[in-house]
C-alpha cells in the first residue's frame, strides 16, 4: 500500500506546527491503520522514519495509556482496549452512524444479504458498520476495512460532487488497479462519479471479486452532498427481478437516513 504518512499533519516550520511527538504518534497510528494488524515494535523506527529511543518510548507511554496493546514472544503492538471504547463512544453519539448502523441491521435482516455502511476517510471508502447476510455461502464484508474508491459503487457516489481535478488528486495510481490485475481507466471512473449524481442506486459489478455485485444508495447531508453510502452485497448471478426489489428497499433506506429524505 502507498501510505503518505505525512498526509494532513504539520510539518517543521508550519505557522501553527504541533510538537513533533504528537505527529509522530498520529504517524504511528496512521501506520497501524494501514497495516491492519500487530507489528512488530522492532520494526516501527524504520517505518516512521524516527529514532529507536523515541518509538520505543511511544510505545511505552501509549501501552500503559491503554491505547496500544505490545502482545506476543516477538513484541508485536496493534491498538488497545482504550482505542476501542473511543471507538464505541463514537458510534454511540455520532447521529449519522447510531442511525445508519441500524438500518443496515433492519435492511440485512429484512433482505437476508450482507448491508453496510460507507463513509469517505482520506482517499479510501471505508466500512463504518457491516452486517452479515444469511445465505449459506455468505459474501464477507469486514467492519473497518479501507477500500481504494475505484473499486465500489460508493466511491462513485462518495465523489460525485468533487471536480475532475480534485478526484485525480484524490485517487493513486494503484488505486486503479483491481485485485485481479485490471486497470480502471481514471478518465471512465471520473465519468462514473459524473453518472452517479443525483441516482438513487449505483451499482458495480465484479470489481472486487468475480461472484459479487455491490448496490449503493446516498446519504445526502444538510449541504447537499453525499456524507455516506448505505450498501448490499450480493451475488452476481442474482435474478434481475430479486436484485430491482432489492435496490427500491435500498433506496428507501437511503432516502430515510437522508436529511431531505
Amino acid at each position: 500500500m502507498n501510505l503518505n504518512l505525512d498526509q494532513g499533519l504539520a510539518q517543521p516550520g508550519d505557522q501553527n506546527g504541533r510538537e513533533r511527538g504528537i505527529d509522530r504518534i498520529l504517524k504511528l497510528f496512521a501506520f497501524l491503520d494501514a497495516h491492519g494488524h500487530p507489528v512488530r515494535v522492532a520494526e516501527l523506527p524504520k517505518a516512521l522514519g524516527a529514532p529507536r529511543s523515541t518509538i520505543y518510548e511511544l510505545v511505552r507511554v501509549l501501552t500503559e495509556s491503554g491505547m496500544l496493546e505490545v502482545s506476543g514472544d516477538d513484541n508485536k503492538v496493534f491498538f488497545g482496549k482504550l482505542m476501542y471504547l473511543y471507538g464505541t463512544n463514537y458510534i454511540r453519539e455520532n447521529d449519522l452512524v447510531r442511525r445508519g448502523t441500524a438500518e443496515v441491521d433492519r435492511l440485512s435482516r429484512a433482505t437476508g444479504e450482507t448491508g453496510e455502511l460507507c463513509v469517505l476517510y482520506r482517499n479510501r471508502q471505508a466500512i463504518v458498520h457491516t452486517h452479515a447476510g444469511s445465505r449459506p455461502m455468505g459474501i464477507s464484508s469486514e467492519m473497518g476495512a479501507q477500500i481504494p474508491i475505484p473499486w465500489t459503487a460508493s466511491g462513485r457516489l462518495l465523489l460525485a460532487h468533487l471536480t475532475d481535478t480534485e478526484i485525480k488528486q484524490l485517487v493513486t495510481p494503484e488505486d486503479l488497479i483491481l485485485p485481479d490485475g485490471r486497470k480502471v481507466a481514471i478518465d471512465d471512473f471520473i465519468a462514473d462519479c459524473r453518472n452517479s449524481g443525483g441516482r438513487k442506486i449505483v451499482v458495480t459489478t465484479g470489481l472486487i471479486n468475480s461472484f459479487s455485485q455491490c448496490l449503493a444508495a446516498p446519504i445526502v447531508g444538510v449541504r447537499g452532498v453525499v456524507e455516506a453510502t448505505i450498501c448490499l452485497v450480493i451475488p452476481i448471478d442474482i435474478g434481475t427481478e430479486r436484485r430491482i426489489e432489492l435496490e427500491e428497499q435500498l433506496a428507501k433506506a437511503g432516502q430515510r437516513l437522508s436529511v431531505s429524505g
